[in-house]
């Protein structure tokens, strides 16, 4: 990769205006369709505030004492990154139904944030495109990143020539599409092979020289830290070991903790990468019983006290999801909205519960199809969806329509306790209990075929 691409987000020494601009930050927005009442504010995977929606689903807050960096909004369930920087005066509007697409930010601090979205959606038009080049060789694929990457570089250039940024941005924004397409290569050598990939290109890797393992402003920036965890996963490789065989193993996760302990000196970065890795392995179910061995290596190269408190309650959760334990209780929300304890609501029949959006309606319509095919094959389960967001009367008319049974409809009422309770990581996932609320099955997958199996085992 020429040396050019990435010179730029290395060595930026653009100076600031010399414009003087107002101290503190004016942050405000508003949600079309809102899927939440209201709004949060993330800074270093710490909650910094939350902001509630008025009557025209608005909100604002000026804030006399945040620093530069990466934030993080969210709108539960949708998040995106923030650049904030002192004076800036940002109002965004977005609309649930095409959350990403319809973002749009104006006002002092907006060119840099509307920059970010156009390469983040830029990003995932090409990633069909991309899939396809997966077959290339190396050096084939690895020109057409080049190309992509030039282009978008090109972007750069004349979007930073219009716009007045300081050089903490123009690091930024620079960053948004270099580490991306790192990233590329990184997975496309995982799945080829790093040995195979230096017999047909002894380059392939030069683009590593030109970036930084130890970037202490992207320490929470999401393309940076993607970027780096497949850079650990390349390097935690032993010597023709497969990565997609590797990765599911608690010794994989180990090696890439000691990667992060001796490779990465910037302590924020290592401690989120060690975080991020940690709950790799802890989702990763099947390696249980190596949780606790992975873990006395954790606390040796994490070093915040929050980061083990979170995993710690992780794994805690984990244990009570367990075959034979009772769901733990969290508080549902009825069609009605009347909010009801989960340990009354789901006792006196087998059930299945599922999960779903508001925000994925088509997911929704999908899984009731998929409901059906299970209740005709195991009429002796009863059925419940849970919808991850308080409900609202377009819930309650939309199950109208399609007649579906309210009575077997819940949602939840503070999704933050009960995501951890139930350890819910993603929609997919299906619960089992018995008629007492014992569990069967905590961690299925609602769409995995061997789904029907975990039915059929303990079919009643």
């Amino acid at each position: 990769m020429k040396k050019g691409f990435y010179i730029g987000l290395l060595f930026c020494i653009c100076s600031c205006t010399s414009n003087s601009t107002p101290d503190g930050v004016f942050l405000g927005g508003q949600i079309i369709n809102p899927s939440s009442e209201k709004v949060s504010l993330y800074k270093n995977n710490k909650l910094l505030d939350t902001l509630v929606l008025d009557e025209k689903n608005r909100f604002s807050r000026n804030y006399d004492s945040l620093k530069y960096g990466i934030y993080k909004f969210e709108h539960f369930p949708e998040s995106q990154n923030l650049i904030l920087e002192n004076g800036d005066s940002l109002w965004f509007r977005t609309n649930t139904t095409d959350f990403d697409s319809s973002l749009v930010f104006s006002g002092r601090g907006s060119a840099k944030n509307n920059f970010l979205m156009e390469i983040y959606l830029s990003l995932q038009r090409e990633t069909s495109f991309l899939s396809s080049q997966y077959a290339q060789n190396s050096f084939k694929f690895g020109k057409v990143i080049d190309s992509l990457l030039e282009e978008k570089k090109r972007n750069w250039i004349r979007f930073d020539s219009l716009n007045q940024l300081t050089p903490r941005a123009k690091v930024m924004s620079q960053a948004a599409y270099v580490y991306p397409y790192a990233n590329r290569k990184e997975r496309y050598a995982l799945i080829r092979g790093k040995e195979q990939i230096k017999e047909q290109d002894s380059s392939y890797f030069n683009f590593r020289k030109y970036l930084n393992y130890g970037e202490r402003d992207l320490a929470f920036f999401d393309p940076y830290i993607t970027y780096m965890l497949n850079f650990l996963n390349q390097e935690a490789l032993l010597a023709g070991e497969s990565f997609f065989q590797a990765k599911n193993s608690t010794d994989f996760n180990i090696r890439r903790l000691t990667i992060i302990d001796n490779l990465v000196a910037t302590e924020d970065l290592r401690n989120n990468l060690a975080r991020s890795v940690a709950y790799e392995e802890l989702i990763n179910f099947k390696n249980f019983k190596e949780h606790d061995r992975f873990l006395k290596y954790f606390i040796t190269v994490n070093t915040s006290p929050e980061y083990v408190i979170e995993i710690m309650s992780l794994q805690a959760s984990l244990q009570k999801m367990q075959i034979n334990k009772e769901l733990p209780e969290i508080t549902l929300e009825d069609t009605t909205f009347q909010k009801k304890s989960s340990l009354s609501a789901l006792k006196g029949k087998p059930t299945v519960l599922y999960f779903w959006s508001q925000t994925q309606m088509n997911h929704y319509k999908k899984t009731q199809d998929r409901v059906k095919r299970y209740e005709e094959e195991f009429p002796g389960y009863r059925y419940v969806g849970i919808c991850i967001q308080p409900y609202n009367k377009l819930v309650q008319d939309y199950q109208k329509v399609m007649e579906i049974d309210p009575s077997n409809q819940y949602a939840f009422v503070d999704f933050e306790d009960a995501s951890k309770k139930w350890v819910l990581t993603l929609l997919n996932k299906g619960i089992v209990i018995d008629a007492n609320g014992i569990i069967f099955e905590g961690f299925g997958n609602f769409y995995a075929p061997n789904f029907k199996e975990i039915l059929q085992k303990n079919n009643p």
